[in-house]
């Protein structure tokens, strides 16, 4: 069964989860970070089907994420690099490396830990932070129209504001 598609959505989590949500584009990416290169690299580790795996490094490299380069002047043979828009992607395989430790295998332990090379510290959890460097939580964030905005995203915003403002006068209503 194909997937619906969710490009309509005015949405940038949508457009990057049609690009980068399926589960072997993310798990290719993880390996490009382990280092693998090689078609056959990314096979042996991951375990995939060939055509499976060609589909996904072709999507990748068409979309700027990978870059296919051959493995000296001439040669036939390719290898696989992450781009500056595919290591832009390594905050997002921590935090989810990390949830999947916390929340999934906590009690067997964690099967990878990220460390600082040159330390050997473990690297901190990654926060959202203000422009000033204080840790922000959901309930401090709000959300206002982007550049990119539709009038159906504005709307939606406004009735969310509202929404947000009519369980605060509720609040203090009961005190």
């Amino acid at each position: 069964m194909a997937r619906n598609t969710i490009d309509s959505l005015n949405c940038s989590i949508a457009d990057a989860l049609n690009l980068i949500g399926e589960w072997w584009t993310i798990l290719i990416l993880r390996e490009a970070f382990f280092g693998s290169r090689r078609f056959e690299e990314f096979q042996q580790h991951l375990g995939i089907a060939r055509n499976i795996l060609t589909a996904r490094l072709k999507k990748l490299c068409d979309s700027g994420i990978l870059e296919r380069v051959p493995v000296k002047k001439g040669a036939r043979r390719h290898e696989y690099r992450l781009t500056t828009m595919g290591r832009d992607l390594l905050p997002i395989l921590i935090v989810l490396t990390h949830w999947g430790d916390r929340w999934l295998n906590e009690s067997e332990g964690a099967p990878v830990v990220f460390v600082e090379r040159d330390t050997g510290e473990e690297i901190s959890d990654i926060r959202v932070l203000s422009q000033d460097g204080r840790e922000l939580k959901a309930r401090d964030l709000a959300l206002v129209p982007g550049p990119g905005a539709t009038d159906a995203t504005k709307e939606r915003l406004r009735l969310m504001v509202e929404t947000w403002q009519q369980r605060q006068d509720s609040q203090q209503e009961r005190g």
